[in-house]
């Protein structure tokens, strides 16, 4: 970040102002969409992905397929992520990035819909953005475990 240089007659632009005007990074850009998921804000994570955007779960896992726009994600996985277990929530634990790649990995959590159990497989997301927007995702996912666990 650059100095605010004082003009005679002229307030300073507050740093809060020259922040809008740069781009949030990629990584900033997923990081937030799982921050938005998260607090049930659902509409900004979907904000995040490209009107185009090719999302698939892994072969084995209870949401296998690949959905494409973002109505096909929330109707495919969001809404259906009641199938696996009981107040399932995406637990991002490290996020690497580098060019148009991001990659987030962490846990699933949820409880066992007959037990309450709970139960927690690794995860790892891999994502890839154009223009400020996600357009593929890819679930990596142990899906025997989740299987076992749900």
């Amino acid at each position: 970040m650059h100095n605010a240089v004082m003009h005679p007659g002229r307030e300073a632009a507050p740093a809060e102002e020259e922040r809008e005007h740069v781009m949030a990074t990629n990584k900033e850009i997923i990081e937030n969409a799982y921050a938005s998921f998260a607090t049930g804000d659902v509409p900004a994570a979907l904000g995040a992905m490209a009107d185009d955007i090719r999302w698939t779960e892994a072969d084995g896992f209870p949401l296998a397929g690949t959905y494409v726009g973002p109505q096909a994600v929330l109707e495919g996985v969001f809404m259906r992520l009641g199938e696996i277990g009981d107040d399932f929530a995406v637990l991002p634990e490290q996020f690497v990035a580098e060019g148009d790649t991001v990659v987030a990995l962490g846990t699933y959590q949820w409880k066992h819909k007959e037990s309450g159990e709970p139960a927690t497989v690794k995860m790892v997301h891999v994502w890839t953005l154009a223009d400020g927007k996600a357009v593929t995702f890819q679930q990596h996912v142990d899906t025997v475990r989740v299987r076992e666990l749900s």
